[in-house]
């Protein structure tokens, strides 16, 4: 079950809330929260619910022995105990056919590849119990002794299937006490419609166009057709991908529970180091908190550190050699920004950096689209072989000129809404009490259009992917 499915919103999150809210006392809500979203999570498919329970109770069991031997060997038992646990359960269904498939390939085998199903969510749940375990091991949070509620914070379903990665801290005092306010449920709701909107309007619209230029023969592309096409994705995977998140920290808001932001107008960025610091920032921190400072080979080696961090990243989006080399391709601009440092990159120019980042950010999109090395090398060479004469391709193309044309209100749309433009009028808006009353009415306006032609839009439209659940 997604966000965007019609039973959804329109079933599940009608039946639930007033289910949830008939009762005042946290520990009814509380278990309210849980059924939903085992429900939530078993939609689909009832038997990746047992796996998500063995992590969760395994992981119960071990935060306890931590805690209990704390400072002793038998902490770190705990501590080995559970990342084996979690980290083996996502090896086994992420990566074992990456891992045949280059057996096969490197020895010549045969070894036949097992079609294990991702089981959704894998990646965010078990990174959510990584954090859990090394900060009770770090005692930087108390242990939960309540299984209940550790299973409340795990699976939780506004970020259960695809972020935020959301700490235990961060949520840990509103487990036991919180309360959802007419704001909070009025904020929530407009977030959910806000990221609503993002995903069913926007970026499923973005997506039908990628897929008529990059689902063919990429190899015949026009120079401009392909970076067309790339920009256009790029945009796709952040209102995809952020549309969700907005809907996630929506539906927790209007629950009770303030999850952190996801994204911050990534592509105003005007260095990597920056854009990362903007774009999924929950993936990000994890890393640097527990991954960055990994001692290796018994000291703390930050460029060694950096470089495990990056190959993490993007070995976590996907069992496929492109991703490893997006993360790579990401941590090698990081590191160099890093050697010229902070002070030295603000004496350029910031148009100069702005098109530095942009070009950076979209060659990488490029990147990380194609899963085939033949069609990603395709689509690097349209990029650049014209620039060098060293291919045939047009530079530009009559279909790419008359759909860009066609759809220059999306393009518009798309490109304001990916920065914070609106929000400062709002802003500044809300400074007057004029302004205030129109703010309150033209939200109210805009919730009713958004979900009225997103619900439309899914209504006509078989087809609503969303790019994060494979990860």
């Amino acid at each position: 079950m997604k966000f965007t499915d019609l039973i959804f919103v329109y079933i599940f999150m009608a039946a639930l809330i007033p289910i949830y809210f008939i009762g005042r006392k946290t520990t009814y809500r509380n278990v309210i929260l849980v059924a939903f979203s085992l429900i939530f999570y078993a939609w689909s498919r009832p038997e990746w619910l047992i796996l998500l329970l063995v992590s969760i109770t395994g992981n119960y069991f071990f935060g306890l022995m931590i805690d209990k031997y704390r400072g002793t060997g038998k902490a770190k038992l705990g501590v080995a105990l559970s990342l084996v646990l979690s980290l083996g359960m996502l090896a086994v269904f992420k990566y074992t056919d990456f891992f045949i498939g280059n057996i096969n390939g490197i020895f010549g085998t045969s070894i036949p590849l097992t079609n294990i199903a991702l089981p959704i969510g894998i990646s965010f749940y078990t990174f959510q119990i990584i954090s859990y375990i090394m900060d009770v091991y770090w005692d930087k949070v108390p242990v939960q002794k309540n299984y209940g509620k550790l299973l409340l914070y795990i699976s939780l379903f506004p970020q259960l299937v695809a972020g935020p990665i959301v700490r235990y801290n961060t949520i840990v005092n509103e487990i036991d006490k919180r309360t959802s306010s007419y704001d909070d449920i009025s904020t929530g709701i407009t977030r959910f419609i806000y990221g609503f909107g993002k995903k069913t309007i926007i970026a499923n619209a973005l997506y039908e166009i990628v897929d008529k230029y990059f689902g063919n023969d990429v190899g015949s592309l026009s120079v401009a057709g392909t970076w067309y096409a790339v920009i256009l994705y790029a945009l796709y995977v952040y209102y995809d991908f952020s549309g969700y998140s907005d809907m996630a920290i929506g539906l927790g808001r209007i629950f009770g529970f303030r999850f952190d932001e996801n994204f911050r107008y990534p592509f105003v960025s005007k260095s990597i180091t920056e854009f990362w610091q903007r774009w999924h920032i929950s993936l990000g921190t994890f890393f640097r908190d527990y991954l960055l400072y990994v001692p290796i080979f018994g000291k703390r080696r930050k460029y060694a550190g950096l470089l495990l961090v990056w190959f993490c990243t993007g070995f976590w989006h996907g069992a496929s050699w492109n991703y490893i080399i997006w993360g790579l391709y990401f941590g090698l601009f990081v590191f160099i920004e890093q050697l010229i440092g902070k002070k030295r990159l603000k004496k350029v120019p910031a148009v100069i950096m702005h098109i530095y980042a942009k070009l950076i950010i979209i060659v990488g999109f490029g990147i990380f689209y194609f899963n085939d090395k033949s069609g990603g090398i395709s689509a690097l060479g349209t990029f650049f072989g014209n620039l060098v004469g060293a291919n045939g391709n047009m530079l530009i193309d009559l279909g790419t000129q008359t759909s860009f044309m066609n759809n220059i209100f999306l393009i518009i749309a798309a490109i304001v809404c990916s920065t914070p433009v609106i929000p400062a009028i709002r802003k500044k808006l809300l400074e007057t009490d004029a302004g205030q009353n129109a703010v309150g009415i033209s939200t109210v306006v805009s919730n009713i259009a958004i979900l009225a032609v997103g619900t439309l839009m899914l209504v006509s439209s078989t087809n609503n992917p969303f790019l994060y659940w494979q990860f």
